[in-house]
C-alpha cells in the first residue's frame, strides 16, 4: 500500500468520526426533546425554533467556511470546527432556560458548519471519481451511527443522571478526533482526477465562484432535492421520539432505543448499498448515482404513510417500517453529495457543497421541523376544540403531531420528482465540466 493510499484510508476514518460526532452533537436536542421542552416550558413550535436557530447559523456560517476551505487547509477547518461544537455541546448542557439554550446550540452550529464542505472536498481529492461514492458513503456512515449512538446513549444517559448529562460527554471525543483531523497529509486539489488539472483557475473570486457554481443545471435540481430531503430529515428526526411518547405511549428510554434502530442504524445499510451500487451505476451510465437515489426515495413513501397508518400500540411495525423508509433516503448522500463532486470545478468543490448547503439547510432544515412544529401545534388545538376541551392534554399534542407527520411522504414524492430532473441533465453537465478540466479553465 503506498503513502497516499495510507493517507487516504486514514483521513477517511478520522472524518467518518468526526462526522459522526457531528450527528451525535446534533441529534441529542432531537431524543431528548421532551425533557428539554418541559423543564424550559416551550411548546413544539418553541422548540422547533431552536433547531431553525441552529440550521439557520449553521448554513450561513457554512459559506464563508466552505471558501475558506477552498483557499486554506481544509485540516485546519476541521480541526477547528470540531473544537468549536464541541465545547459548545457542552456548553449546551449548562443552559439555564430558554435563550442561553438557544444561544448554545447556534454555537454548536458554527462549529459544525466546517465539516461537511471541507470533508467532502478532501475526499474528492483523495479517491477518484469511481471511488467516490463509496469512499462518499463511509464517510456518510458517520450519519446513521450518530444518530444511532445520539438516541441510544442519550436516552440511557437521561434517565440515570438527567439530560445535561447528556451533552457533556459528547464532548471529549470531538476534541480527539479534532487533534486527528491535524494529522491528515492535505492532497493537493484535483489530485484524484484523470484529466490533468490547471493551479491557476484556484485563483476564482468568491462572486465568479458562486457564478460557476449556479450555471450547471442539475445543481439547481440538486438543491431543490436537498431542500425537500432536509425538510422531511430534520421534521422527523426532531419529532419521532416525541411520536413515540405522546402517540404509542411508550417510554424516553424505549422511544429512544426505537429511534435509534429506525432512523439510525438501518439508514447505514443505504449508505453502504446505496455507494457501491450508485458507483457500478456510475460506470455504465453518467446518471446512473442519480437514478438510484431517485427509486430510492419513491420505495421510502409509501414505508413512512403506512408506517404512520399503524394504531395506537403498533410500534414494532410502525419501526420495521420507519427503519426501512431510512434505508432508502440514506442513499440520497452516498450518491447526490458524489454528483455533486461531478459537475463541478475541483477547485470549487467545497464552496460549491456550501452554497448546496445554505439552501439544503435555510429552506429545508431550517423551516421543516418549524413548519411540523406548528402545523402539530395547530393540529392539536383543533383536536382540542373538537372535542369540546379546553385544556392542551397529551391525547391532543399526540392527536395535532400525527396528522402534522402525514407530510413527510409527500415531501419525498416531490424529492424524487426533482431527482429524476438532476438525472436528466446531468450527463451534458459532466461533459462541460470534463471538457474544462481538459484545457485548465472553469465552465463559462
Amino acid at each position: 500500500m503506498t503513502d497516499v493510499q495510507k493517507n487516504a484510508r486514514y483521513a477517511l476514518a478520522v472524518l467518518f468520526g468526526i462526522n459522526l460526532m457531528n450527528f451525535f452533537d446534533r441529534q441529542i436536542a432531537g431524543a431528548l426533546l421532551e425533557p428539554i421542552r418541559i423543564e424550559f416550558g416551550m411548546n413544539d413550535a418553541a422548540s422547533a425554533w431552536v433547531n431553525t436557530a441552529f440550521t439557520l447559523i449553521y448554513a450561513v456560517a457554512g459559506v464563508p467556511l466552505g471558501r475558506l476551505s477552498d483557499t486554506w487547509k481544509r485540516t485546519r477547518v476541521i480541526a477547528i470546527g470540531v473544537t468549536v461544537w464541541s465545547v459548545m455541546t457542552a456548553t449546551s448542557g449548562l443552559a439555564i432556560g430558554y435563550w442561553t439554550y438557544l444561544l448554545t446550540r447556534m454555537g454548536v452550529g458554527i462549529g459544525e458548519a466546517s465539516c461537511a464542505p471541507a470533508g467532502q472536498a478532501l475526499i474528492g481529492d483523495l479517491y477518484p471519481a469511481n471511488r467516490r461514492a463509496r469512499a462518499m458513503g463511509i464517510f456518510m456512515m458517520g450519519l446513521p451511527l450518530g444518530l444511532f449512538a445520539s438516541y441510544l446513549l442519550s436516552g440511557v444517559i437521561a434517565e440515570a443522571w438527567g439530560w445535561r448529562a447528556a451533552f457533556f460527554v459528547a464532548c471529549l471525543p470531538g476534541l480527539l478526533l479534532a487533534v486527528a483531523a491535524l494529522r491528515i497529509r492535505e492532497p493537493v486539489r484535483g489530485a484524484s482526477e484523470t484529466t490533468a488539472h490547471v493551479a491557476p483557475s484556484a485563483k476564482t473570486g468568491a462572486g465568479a465562484a458562486f457564478g460557476v457554481i449556479l450555471r450547471v443545471p442539475t445543481m439547481w435540481w440538486i438543491i431543490l432535492s436537498g431542500i425537500l430531503f432536509n425538510f422531511h430529515a430534520y421534521a422527523v428526526n426532531m419529532f419521532q421520539n416525541a411520536f413515540l411518547q405522546r402517540f404509542h405511549e411508550v417510554g424516553l428510554a424505549t422511544a429512544s432505543k426505537l429511534s435509534a434502530v429506525s432512523l439510525g442504524l438501518a439508514g447505514a445499510i443505504g449508505l453502504l448499498v446505496g455507494g457501491a451500487l450508485g458507483d457500478r451505476l456510475r460506470m455504465k451510465m453518467a446518471n446512473g448515482r442519480l437514478l438510484v437515489a431517485a427509486i430510492a426515495m419513491l420505495c421510502a413513501a409509501p414505508c413512512i404513510y403506512i408506517a404512520l397508518e399503524q394504531p395506537k400500540g403498533g410500534v414494532t411495525l410502525f419501526a420495521i417500517l420507519m427503519g426501512a423508509s431510512s434505508a432508502c433516503t440514506f442513499v440520497y448522500y452516498a450518491t447526490v453529495y458524489s454528483a455533486i463532486q461531478d459537475v463541478v470545478p475541483v477547485h470549487l468543490r467545497a464552496t460549491a457543497v456550501s452554497v448546496y448547503f445554505l439552501a439544503f439547510y435555510v429552506l429545508g432544515a431550517s423551516f421543516g421541523p418549524t413548519i411540523m412544529g406548528t402545523l402539530s401545534d395547530s393540529m392539536a388545538q383543533s383536536a382540542m376544540h373538537a372535542a369540546g376541551a379546553t385544556e392542551m392534554t397529551t391525547a391532543f399534542r399526540a392527536s395535532g403531531l400525527h396528522t402534522a407527520m402525514y407530510v413527510m411522504p409527500v415531501l419525498v414524492l416531490l424529492c424524487a420528482g426533482s431527482l429524476f430532473g438532476a438525472a436528466s441533465t446531468v450527463a451534458k453537465d459532466m461533459r462541460r465540466q470534463q471538457g474544462s478540466l481538459a484545457v485548465g479553465q472553469a465552465p463559462a
